[in-house]
């Protein structure tokens, strides 16, 4: 059986006929009760995922009379228009604690880093782009530069990205810039140089965590000749300087991972429900391109490779029904109502003349993502909606 339509019937069906947990909500008399912004609606199969709620206007005289009242709402669609910003590949969103929303991704002449913010996720959509850093006239940095991610370290902003030489388009290594102004669209960014991993080969897709106190780098690592691109995991002493050993994560092992090529790539980290997890782009960026999944329990010991579970198939990949194809490299991102999505990108068209890397139509995308039973995370479809429940949400007001 095709596994890329076995997989795409599995998920479609998990999605259906939602139902609505029920909650109660105390309060004492004459004390307007605050209700939940979300509801947890739970799918076929145990999928469940948080929705917002608009509840109906609570009267004085409900809350000041003592016993239990039925309170009615109705669920909101957790959805963005996309895709969200169009040729923005790789893109990665960083919510920071400034209250902005901030979203830079791979431009598609290949020759600059940009950034742009906004108070949502939405606005991210027409908000002024900043060129804060262009590639270098010749030598390292000066081609390809690709995949950059921002993230905030110890009070300053860091940059990784990965680029090429001039002399060697294809030598790409994965750098880092620093900026310490409080607005990254303004300030000035500082070369902190190459990334000091063991390899002399094309390398990329660089990203970083914190876990445990313990600050870690994941990237993608060409090996064997550069015919081979694995993921490797290490410590790090300072948002650029690797420490101690270099542990390799995953290779592309299965079928899907090796189509046009054996890739492994694009690594994300996501800590849920007692778990880390590192999702990852696999095969040829076409629409062969596809997400794979590892995890690890949190208490785990992260550079031993038996500590990661590998899924054995596909966890998000193209769809004929929904028009999109060859989703990856993703990030994730959590809402201001708390809510967990997906950013990646992905083409609305299957059918690409030439190298698929020259190919600008990766539309940067944003969707909800949802929870297995066992704590993991659960992709979908790309492209995928969730058909809402029509019945209203009730909730039970106790009121003492």
């Amino acid at each position: 059986m095709n596994n890329r339509v076995y997989n795409g019937k599995r998920r479609r069906e998990k999605m259906k006929n939602p139902t609505v947990e029920s909650f109660t909500v105390e309060t004492k008399t004459g004390m307007e009760p605050v209700l939940p912004g979300t509801v947890k609606l739970e799918m076929e199969g145990g999928v469940t995922g948080d929705f917002c709620v608009q509840w109906e206007t609570i009267t004085e005289e409900m809350y000041s009379t003592p016993g239990w009242h039925t309170i009615h709402g109705k669920i909101v669609e957790s959805s963005f228009v996309n895709p969200l910003i169009e040729q923005r590949a790789d893109p990665y969103i960083l919510k920071h604690t400034d209250g902005y929303y901030y979203f830079t991704g791979s431009y598609p002449l290949y020759d600059r880093i940009v950034l742009r913010r906004a108070k949502t996720i939405e606005g991210l959509r027409t908000a002024e782009e900043t060129v804060i850093w262009r590639k270098h006239e010749s030598g390292i940095m000066s081609e390809h530069i690709w995949a950059p991610e921002i993230h905030f370290i110890d009070g300053k902003w860091y940059m990784y990205f990965a680029a090429g030489d001039q002399e060697d388009i294809w030598a790409i290594r994965p750098y880092v810039l620093e900026c310490s102004d409080a607005n990254p669209l303004e300030g000035e960014w500082v070369e902190k140089g190459a990334i000091n991993t063991d390899f002399q080969s094309f390398s990329l897709d660089a990203t970083t965590f914190e876990h445990h106190g313990d600050r870690y780098l994941v990237w993608a690592q060409k090996v064997n000749n550069d015919t081979i691109s694995n993921l490797y995991i290490a410590k790090m002493k300072n948002p650029w300087t690797i420490v101690g050993p270099q542990v390799l994560l995953a290779t592309p092992e299965f079928e899907w991972e090796q189509q046009g090529f054996h890739v492994n790539e694009g690594p994300a980290f996501l800590e849920r429900n007692g778990k880390v997890f590192i999702a990852y782009s696999a095969s040829a960026t076409d629409d062969r391109y596809a997400m794979g999944l590892l995890s690890a329990e949190s208490d785990s010991d992260l550079l031993k490779k038996e500590s990661w579970y590998k899924e054995k198939e596909p966890v998000f990949q193209s769809s004929e029904v929904t028009g999109e194809y060859g989703p990856g490299h993703n990030s994730f991102v959590v809402d201001d109502k708390g809510i967990d999505f997906i950013v990646y990108h992905a083409r609305p068209y299957k059918h690409i003349t030439g190298n698929p890397l020259y190919d600008h139509n990766r539309h940067a995308r944003v969707q909800q993502l949802f929870w297995e039973k066992d704590g993991k995370p659960y992709f979908g479809i790309p492209g995928q909606k969730v058909t809402l429940p029509t019945d209203t949400v009730q909730a039970r007001l106790y009121v003492r």
